[in-house]
């Protein structure tokens, strides 16, 4: 038996997952969190074997989350289900102690083998992120200029880029408009931008926005 908690923000997705996992013998689902702090405070009551872990929720979230995941429960697999097909996004994921990055596009059988993957202690990454961080880093340092950039650093950028006000992303991702404005002066000082026009150029550029 494989004792899951879903953290994802949407009910709809948690409560999809459960359904697939409900048909599935060897899976229990025994916790779920909709945000990072309850992520934590069900990992101190609740015995899980694999955290399925959505990229993006509101509060500590992230390669913040991971990390600290990570830190208090090292021998936990942390599995990141995500809407993001980033590949940068991924191997910030990755590097901060996810054991594996698949999207939420994959059919459920590439759900539930990567999960399998990660309990037995095994890594898993997405194939067609796989092929394209294979690619990164054979880029030039501009056109992979963004891969620097923290996995928050990344968000504000695209929200930025499709057109949202520093006060449009706080709301968005639950944190202050003054941490956002924070996220774009540093994400702007890596990339070597002047002005937000240059950030946009970027992001269409390299097809970073929808």
């Amino acid at each position: 038996m494989i004792r899951l908690m879903l953290a994802d923000d949407h009910a709809i997705v948690r409560e999809g997952l459960r359904q697939l996992f409900a048909l599935l013998p060897e899976f229990q689902v025994v916790a779920e969190a909709a945000d990072g702090t309850s992520v934590l405070e069900r990992l101190r009551d609740i015995p899980v074997d694999v955290l399925l872990l959505d990229m993006n929720m509101p509060g500590l979230t992230g390669e913040s989350l991971i990390s600290r995941v990570r830190a208090h429960y090292p021998a936990l697999p942390i599995l990141v289900l995500s809407m993001y097909n980033e590949p940068q996004i991924a191997q910030t994921a990755l590097k901060a102690g996810a054991n594996g990055y698949i999207t939420k596009d994959q059919d459920t059988d590439a759900i539930v083998a990567a999960i399998r993957k990660v309990a037995a202690g095994g890594r898993c990454l997405a194939p067609q992120l796989a092929e394209q961080l294979a690619f990164l880093s054979t880029r030039g340092p501009f056109e992979s200029g963004h891969t620097s950039l923290s996995e928050r650093e990344f968000q504000v950028l695209r929200m930025i880029a499709q057109g949202l006000s520093i006060n449009e992303i706080a709301d968005q991702l639950a944190i202050s408009s003054k941490t956002v404005s924070t996220h774009k002066s540093r994400l702007m000082e890596k990339m070597g931008f002047s002005s937000t026009a240059d950030l946009i150029r970027y992001a269409v550029e390299h097809r970073l926005v929808d």
